[in-house]
């Protein structure tokens, strides 16, 4: 019988069920933009202690990429799975957005993990960038799940500026409505409170005032005093941070003026009720819901999202577009000092029409170069590249970079050099602008090396090549002096 019971016993299993693993505190993908971090997927997803934890981990990656694909998308990363022989590992590549995001996790489906892209480029040299470029490109909060942490390294003045620059728009647009209003009248209007007149007024000789209740056309005070509450909050934290730099003073003046336009109603706190019934309010635009939104996270005393205790918001920025707007801050200033006249991708003024024929077939339809600056006889075709080529290249000869950089480089020299046909001058100076740090731009500006130089042999036409670095930090007047300089010093 003893034989007859083993017989018939069930196959026991050798996986250990996934709700089981133990949890890990480490939950946050964290790297720089531009480069590449290695995790192991066992420790990251607790599975170590499991019976079979290289099989959990994979199958854990896999559900977990599947997942957060849409995630992964919105800040321009890549993840691959890979297997060492003793481990499963997460290679996870980023590109030119920063910011952070919740991602599910593959044991309870909630979100639980989170992906933090920080800038390779600290925080105290985007500061005064953003405020040069007029903020044109800020940290964009997202409609995603909160972070179970809050990001202490980004400066409280990110967020104050997308509170500011939300409440900006809500009080623009902020509209009015019929509130019923009690008050003493010379003449009657609405409900007269009769008991009150025959009692109060009329024994005390005031005939001509009559007490009376009537739909009136206001500003709804009590938003404008949640308004109020929020940008003084915002206000002291501002004031609280005025080492950063010069360009918060800016942000404190926006504050100030924003505070004047409703410092006649008194600060006060919003609660659940509150924001729930202007919620209700028929013909609710973005920009209002975005606004209550930031004074939600004014009372509620949120952060931008990343790697400390506190629950934060999810939030993105695109450092390409960020640079992108930063060269043009730049040239800008060297159109103006030089008498050029500078084009913008941006605004569609550089755009050349592809004319395929026939016209139904083709692909790309236009060249859009991002930047041209047109100066007498000479075109400079300006093309910012959010890259590390400038850094790289620095560290060693070109036969010394591996093969996916130069597939790079070259891809980017000859977009640029594709531009070069749609000047009408007899000059075109084709100019790629990386990124670099404070310490390198000033070392190369020492040895004057801060432009490398090539020409092209073309009949009739000059053509010459430029790569060239700016920094992260300093102003933009300080980096245009040296692109002057080096016009002036091709004398054309």
């Amino acid at each position: 019988m003893a034989a007859r019971r083993r017989a018939f016993q069930p196959p026991t299993e050798r996986r250990t069920p996934l709700l089981t693993l133990a949890s890990t505190p480490d939950i946050c993908l964290e790297l720089q933009d531009h480069t590449r971090v290695t995790k192991s997927a066992a420790t990251f997803f607790g599975s170590k202690s499991s019976a079979d934890p290289a099989g959990q981990a994979a199958r854990l990656t896999d559900q977990f990429i599947t997942q957060n694909a849409p995630l992964f998308q919105l800040l321009q990363v890549t993840i691959q799975r890979d297997y060492d022989g003793r481990d499963v590992l997460l290679h996870i590549d980023s590109g030119s957005s920063i910011g952070a995001v919740p991602l599910l996790s593959p044991l309870t489906a909630r979100p639980d993990f989170g992906l933090v892209i920080q800038p390779r480029f600290p925080w105290a040299g985007i500061g005064p960038m953003l405020a040069e470029m007029g903020w044109l490109i800020s940290p964009t909060p997202l409609r995603l799940a909160l972070l179970k942490r809050s990001e202490r390294r980004v400066p409280p003045w990110v967020l104050s500026f997308m509170v500011l620059a939300r409440i900006k728009a809500l009080l623009d647009r902020l509209e009015r409505r019929f509130e019923f209003t009690t008050e003493v009248r010379s003449a009657p209007k609405g409900n007269i409170a009769w008991t009150q007149y025959a009692t109060r007024q009329l024994p005390q000789g005031n005939f001509l005032s009559v007490p009376c209740t009537f739909p009136d056309l206001r500003d709804d005070r009590n938003l404008q005093g949640a308004i109020r509450f929020a940008l003084e909050k915002q206000l002291r934290s501002l004031e609280s941070q005025q080492e950063q730099g010069a360009f918060i003073h800016r942000l404190i003046a926006l504050a100030e003026s924003l505070l004047r336009k409703v410092h006649t109603v008194p600060a006060r706190r919003p609660e659940r009720p509150d924001v729930a019934m202007w919620l209700r309010r028929p013909m609710r635009s973005d920009l209002f819901l975005e606004g209550l939104q930031a004074i939600e996270w004014t009372v509620d005393q949120r952060g931008l999202a990343g790697l400390s205790d506190l629950e934060g918001l999810p939030w993105t920025m695109p450092m390409d577009r960020f640079f992108e707007a930063w060269v043009k801050t730049v040239m800008r200033i060297v159109a103006r000092q030089l008498g050029g006249n500078l084009k913008a991708g941006r605004k569609r003024e550089t755009v050349s029409p592809l004319a395929w024929d026939p016209p139904y077939l083709g692909s790309q339809r236009s060249l859009v170069p991002d930047m041209i600056l047109e100066l007498e006889a000479t075109s400079y075709i300006v093309d910012p590249k959010y890259k590390r080529h400038w850094e790289e290249l620095q560290q060693g000869v070109w036969h010394d970079q591996n093969i996916t950089l130069q597939e790079r480089h070259r891809a980017d020299l000859l977009q640029v050099l594709a531009y070069a046909n749609l000047a009408s001058t007899a000059n075109v100076v084709c100019c790629l602008v990386y990124p670099c740090s404070q310490g390198t731009w000033e070392s190369l500006a020492k040895r004057d090396r801060l432009f490398h130089q090539a020409e092209i042999p073309n009949r009739g036409r000059r053509v010459q090549v430029w790569l060239t670095a700016i920094p992260m930090g300093a102003s933009a007047t300080s980096v245009a002096a040296p692109f002057c300089k080096q016009i002036h010093k091709l004398g054309l």
